[in-house]
């Protein structure tokens, strides 16, 4: 590959933002929820390369024609891999974590039954040319000349209106989306720098407590394990709260140890803490891994679901937490039972189309 700009290059990041910039100067694009991903194209060879520098090429075949088609024959170009929900409800983030798999027979049949698409937002070279000094502006200009899209390929809507950006804020989290991205139209392209601002959606709902991981470090308690009620009654896996101090680790764990005994039996998991006690090595939840670390550990303690905790998330999708999910505080006044799903605020899908073609 003879490119200006060669892989690995790191993408340009965002830092969390709780308003959407005011003011002029400003450049607001829709949050995609996919895999961040910058597409090298030097004739006929194209890589597809992850932020953590892992190449998506080989798990995403039906990508690389139609990129051939719509793309300059020498160009990087800046964006994210999605997959529309079959159904018409915006994005399947969890159809697009099943594209990561280690089997090529898997990998082509996905790319048949759960098809992704690519949408660019920046481009970073074109020709002989590198662009990453060059102001956004400029950048954006060249892209809508470049790139020649035509679905799966797209190229994202953008609007320099804040009213926009509100409106796509609120229409669109059905979706799939996570909120909206602010870049400065003067800013050049600053690889790995955290320079764009990324707001995002952000609600609390009341979980129970069912189990926890340990940190990777082995000090106190590296994350929750979440439940909601279904209409049936049955405790559903929601997701887990991680991200805590060290200090906070060590107190969790002091406060849910005494809540490990006797707690597998009665479990509303009982299956798989079962599973987890006889497990000769400690185990795994069954179903789930890691798909970027294999060897990642994903034992878990039961503890007596009897324990709720507020919590902030961002998204539900097919039942499940998506990102950004936050501990604020026990809730000792609520019941086990009373945590619920009906007490989220979920909101109206959205079809793919719609975004892509605001």
């Amino acid at each position: 590959m003879d490119l200006p700009l060669q892989p690995p290059l790191l993408p340009m990041l965002a830092k969390l933002a709780r308003t959407i910039p005011d003011g002029d100067g400003w450049l607001f694009e829709p949050k995609w929820d996919g895999f961040r991903c910058i597409v090298f194209r030097d004739g006929d060879e194209i890589e597809l390369a992850s932020r953590n520098e892992r190449p998506f090429t080989r798990y995403f075949p039906e990508l690389l024609g139609p990129l051939r088609r719509s793309l300059p024959a020498r160009a990087v170009v800046d964006g994210e891999i999605v997959v529309p929900d079959r159904h018409g409800r915006g994005l399947d983030f969890d159809a697009l974590l099943q594209r990561i798999h280690p089997a090529e027979s898997r990998v082509r049949r996905l790319a048949g039954e759960t098809p992704a698409s690519f949408v660019a937002f920046d481009l970073l070279a074109l020709g002989a040319d590198v662009l990453l000094e060059r102001p956004l502006v400029d950048r954006r200009a060249a892209l809508l000349d470049a790139l020649d899209p035509s679905p799966p390929i797209y190229i994202t809507p953008a609007s320099t209106e804040r009213r926009h950006a509100e409106e796509w804020f609120r229409r669109f989290e059905g979706a799939g989306l996570d909120g909206v991205v602010a870049k400065r139209l003067a800013d050049p392209y600053q690889p790995d720098k955290r320079v764009l601002v990324k707001v995002k959606h952000e609600r609390t709902a009341e979980c129970v407590v069912a189990g926890y991981r340990i940190h990777k470090d082995g000090l106190g308690v590296g994350s929750l394990l979440l439940g909601l009620h279904d209409d049936a009654g049955k405790l559903q896996h929601v997701g887990v709260a991680a991200s805590f101090s060290r200090a906070f680790r060590t107190a969790l764990l002091a406060e849910l140890e005494p809540l490990t005994h006797d707690a597998v039996e009665g479990h509303p998991w009982q299956d798989w803490a079962e599973w987890q006690q006889q497990a000769p090595d400690g185990g795994r939840r069954p179903g789930v891994g890691s798909r970027w670390n294999a060897g990642k550990d994903l034992s878990w303690v039961p503890v007596r679901a009897e324990r709720v905790a507020e919590v902030t998330f961002g998204q539900l999708e097919k039942g499940r937490f998506r990102h950004g999910v936050s501990f604020v505080r026990w809730r000792p006044d609520r019941e086990p039972e009373s945590c619920r799903y009906d007490q989220l605020d979920v909101a109206d899908p959205v079809p793919f189309d719609e975004l892509v073609h605001v």
